[in-house]
């Protein structure tokens, strides 16, 4: 499935994750207007739901469907795999890996509080480097368990930490104490409260006990900006981005990089936050959120466009698509915020380097490097009409502006990979080689990899008859593309607004699962054998544990839970905003 992108992989991942148990909403623990105002992030989440809600939901469903247990086992046998690699370490049973993520069915807040600036609130810490993460649980319920977790991971530690009673906030509590870092942790009437610096956690307790009279996080600006993305919902994240600074690494004094003027350079501090939630809304499992900030030009928002309406990529779609997946970046922008910050991060004396590297750069690719990256619209897209989702079918797009330079650019890049020329109407059919090139004398030219490059666009795939048969069913550009999109992708299209900066899209109802599950087996199999010959093995090896659950699980699962994933993401005057769900 690469063509379907990254993030998707990653809202599959979090809704399986944080999904996998059943309990009714809860409150939160500790709700922003209880956070102290120096909390730089923090994720709540509330509970899974149960009933009607856990029932309508088409991902809680697959998710509870006993022919994807190979799929949950395998997830769960993955929560212990890095401890896995230390045959020391003792591996916890199928049985106890689902008792301790039961855990996940009560509600939590994890959350991180910037260092004080006060050296007297400094100094109640440790000698350890400072670290203001904090975690708040509702243990309702899971006394035992949590107890017997917490005990289980301590007695797997290779040097059993020092344990002593301390008294924080009028309280007892305990202290963690290991060579490298230490702990705290004490349970609250129904809350675990555990913190890596003794002042975290000593304010976090008198949060919870509603005797601090200090500013919140509700009344920082930041914050109230993007409330509106904060409510509701089973899970919402909320990070104040120019705080991300007090992780910058410290140059030494000498060093010719200085990081903190590249911050100022980049105008760190115009993105206010990153913040959103998750949602269960009937059969969807709902992600909404924005990067909100100064949109002024001359900021990081300048690297997303207002975006196209529509965008010149969706021509090619047709009902038969499987997945889409579009975005449009401004290149130019890149380029200018790159040369700001090299400017102030490097010393006067030394702005010669840059300046020659740019030159290398620009006789290295025929042109000005502005003047290259002008060449390119800034639209990226992959297309996928196949149902098996081979990766060899796929096709990519690429906007650009001016076809003779931009052949010219590609044959100075490519140099002698690139092999002939054809004219077939308004595209040029060329074809690149990843594996040797026409001067290296020896050595075949192979792996290649085909482009069509028209007025307005170039397409890649690894086939060129793929290519062909993609260019004829180009849809003309006068709308009727818009006919011809997916009647899902037409619903999730009407909600957005005109322009966009992102489209994603996956038909999960067209996907051939049993086609994908017998590839995915073979890539296995291949990737086994190939593992087996570099270690000398007389025999190739079965594929490995990552993969059995392939060898094990229907398809048709996913048939009868899944129908498609959408989502957009648009620029407006107050940030970038992000919207996907699936169903």
């Amino acid at each position: 499935m690469k063509a379907m992108r990254p993030q998707i992989f990653a809202f599959l991942i979090i809704v399986f994750t944080l999904l996998s148990c059943d309990r009714a909403w809860a409150q939160a623990p500790l709700e922003p207007a209880q956070m102290p105002a120096r909390t730089m992030f923090y994720v709540i989440w509330r509970g899974t739901p149960v009933g009607d809600a856990r029932k309508s939901n088409n991902l809680l469903a697959l998710w509870d469907d006993p022919d994807l247990a190979p799929l949950r086992a395998a997830a769960l046998q993955n929560m212990q795999s890095s401890s896995a690699k230390d045959p020391s370490q003792p591996q916890l049973s199928r049985e106890e890996i689902e008792q301790t993520s039961s855990l996940l069915e009560n509600s939590f807040v994890l959350g991180y509080l910037r260092k004080p600036e006060t050296k007297s609130a400094a100094a109640k810490s440790t000698d350890h480097p400072f670290n203001g993460m904090f975690f708040v649980y509702d243990r309702t319920g899971k006394e035992l368990l949590l107890a017997k977790t917490i005990l289980r991971f301590r007695s797997q530690e290779k040097e059993p930490p020092q344990v002593s009673t301390i008294t924080v906030a009028g309280a007892p509590a305990l202290k963690i104490a290991r060579k490298t870092d230490v702990t705290y942790w004490t349970e609250r009437g129904k809350y675990a409260v555990g913190s890596a610096d003794f002042a975290v956690f000593e304010e976090i307790l008198t949060r919870l006990d509603g005797k601090s009279s200090g500013s919140s996080l509700a009344q920082i600006a930041a914050y109230q900006e993007a409330e509106p993305l904060l409510h509701g919902g089973v899970l919402e994240f909320f990070l104040r981005v120019p705080q991300l600074r007090d992780f910058a690494p410290d140059m030494p004094a000498n060093s010719p990089v200085k990081i903190d003027p590249m911050l100022n350079a980049l105008k760190l501090e115009a993105i206010h936050s990153l913040s959103g939630h998750l949602t269960l809304e009937g059969a969807r499992a709902r992600v909404q959120g924005a990067m909100l900030g100064d949109v002024t030009p001359g900021t990081l928002f300048d690297l997303w466009t207002p975006g196209q309406q529509p965008p010149a990529s969706l021509s090619f779609l047709s009902p038969d698509v499987i997945s889409y997946s579009e975005t449009q970046f401004n290149f130019s922008a890149f380029y200018d915020l790159l040369k700001r910050a090299l400017r102030v991060a490097v010393p006067q004396q030394q702005q010669g380097g840059v300046e020659m590297m740019e030159g290398l750069a620009a006789t290295r690719i025929g042109m000005p490097v502005p003047d290259a990256l002008a060449l390119f619209s800034g639209e990226f897209a992959s297309i996928q009409n196949n149902p098996a989702m081979d990766p060899l079918k796929a096709v990519y797009f690429m906007g650009i502006r001016n076809k003779p330079d931009t052949l010219k650019l590609l044959r100075t890049i490519f140099s002698d990979q690139m092999g002939s020329e054809r004219n077939e109407g308004d595209a040029t059919f060329v074809k690149v080689s990843l594996g040797g090139g026409q001067s290296s004398t020896g050595i075949a030219q192979w792996n290649f990899y085909h482009l069509a490059v028209t007025p307005t666009f170039f397409v890649a795939s690894s086939r060129a008859e793929t290519l062909r048969e993609f260019l004829a069913k180009r849809s003309p550009a006068d709308g009727a593309a818009q006919v011809m999109l997916p009647p899902a992708l037409q619903s999730a299209r009407a909600q957005f607004p005109a322009a966009l900066s992102g489209l994603a899209f996956v038909n999960l109802q067209k996907i051939d699962y049993q086609a994908l599950k017998t590839r995915w087996i073979e890539q296995a199999k291949k990737a086994s054998t190939a593992s087996a010959r570099k270690s000398a093995a007389a025999a190739p090896q079965p594929p490995p544990g990552e993969a059995e659950w392939m060898l094990n699980i229907d398809p048709q699962v996913f048939v009868r839970h899944l129908h498609f994933l959408a989502g957009a993401s648009w620029k407006d005057s107050k940030g970038i905003h992000f919207d996907e769900w699936l169903e």
